[in-house]
């Protein structure tokens, strides 16, 4: 006879230094290095049901996510939005680590957040690799419009010298990320299915895979929802507002703008739908966020019809 465990919600306020938990009611602070992540996985062993239940804080929960799931244990990497305005349906306004803490643990109770699935040494590696190249972009990007304002012959030599070595970062972790394709046959298919698309890079899809490895598995509305493509309706009795979009994951709507860009260009589909919309007298910006819409579903589209990764895989040891 089989007994399940009701699980045992577990709220952990991650900072860069600290680590607040709380649990069963008792407040914990722990350290957020690797003896404090330790002492917590071991404390949390001891729950049966345990599930932990944590912030995006923009990197400082990683290393406690990783240490969790190499622990076998449960936790759910939530919206800090979402868990902030929860708190406050409840009036409470005061914020400390104590109190967010708290707030984490009667969010996962209310709300039973699904678990974040612990990620691949590759998806990792993919992430880093794809943050520094957008990183290595941006700096160069920076460094050329600075170029035109230097008189000096010296500063001007040493300009050019810095943007030389940012193009030779930038080749090197390219070719960095195509070794590690080489590597893994299933990112390889997603990545070269994206490539294949009139407008998408290499550069666009790696960066909206790594921001939305969901894709491919859902639905055009979730899709769109998780970008922060799918406008808001903001109507109320004869008021009708309008509509705009927001929240999601904005470095995939940065990567679909860039894209999109070329795409109205280049692709006939979407440049005739772009046409189209501005024909109606649609603004430019409200016909390139359709065309990022609809760029984005279509993605979501091509993946679905890959081969499933669990064939891939198989495929790939027997190569082998």
């Amino acid at each position: 006879m089989n007994v399940t465990t009701d699980p045992v919600y577990v709220g952990v306020d991650v900072a860069k230094a600290t680590l607040q938990v709380h649990l069963r009611g008792t407040q914990i602070e722990l350290t957020n290095a690797a003896a404090g992540r330790a002492k917590l996985c071991k404390k949390l062993q001891a729950v049966p049901g345990a599930h932990v239940v944590c912030e995006a804080t923009g990197g400082y929960e990683r290393a406690l996510v990783q240490s969790l799931h190499k622990a076998k244990l449960t936790v759910s990497v939530v919206n800090p939005a979402q868990v902030r305005a929860s708190a406050q349906a409840k009036g409470q306004r005061a914020k400390t680590d104590a109190i967010d803490a708290l707030m984490l643990t009667e969010y996962g109770q209310r709300y039973r957040p699904v678990p974040t699935p612990p990620a691949s040494k590759v998806q990792h590696q993919l992430a880093a690799l794809t943050q520094w190249l957008k990183q290595l972009i941006d700096a160069q990007a920076i460094a050329k419009t600075q170029a035109e304002h230097h008189r000096d012959s010296f500063v001007r030599k040493q300009h050019q010298a810095l943007i030389e070595h940012y193009q030779s970062q930038i080749e090197a972790t390219e070719a960095k990320l195509k070794l590690l394709m080489k590597q893994d046959q299933v990112l390889k298919q997603r990545v070269d299915c994206l490539d294949a698309i009139e407008g998408v890079g290499m550069r666009t899809a790696l960066v909206v895979l790594t921001q939305m490895p969901e894709l491919g598995q859902l639905n055009r509305r979730e899709v769109a929802a998780l970008a922060g493509l799918a406008p808001w309706t903001r109507e109320s009795g004869t008021m009708k507002g309008k509509r705009c979009i927001g929240g999601g994951r904005p470095k995939v709507r940065v990567a679909l703008y860039m894209s999109s860009l070329s795409v109205i260009r280049c692709n006939p589909t979407l440049r005739e739908f772009y046409q189209r919309l501005i024909a109606k007298g649609k603004l430019k910006k409200v016909a390139l966020t359709a065309v990022m819409r609809k760029l984005l579903v279509y993605m979501n589209h091509q993946l679905k019809s890959l081969p499933s990764q669990t064939a891939v895989a198989t495929e790939q040891k027997i190569t082998a």
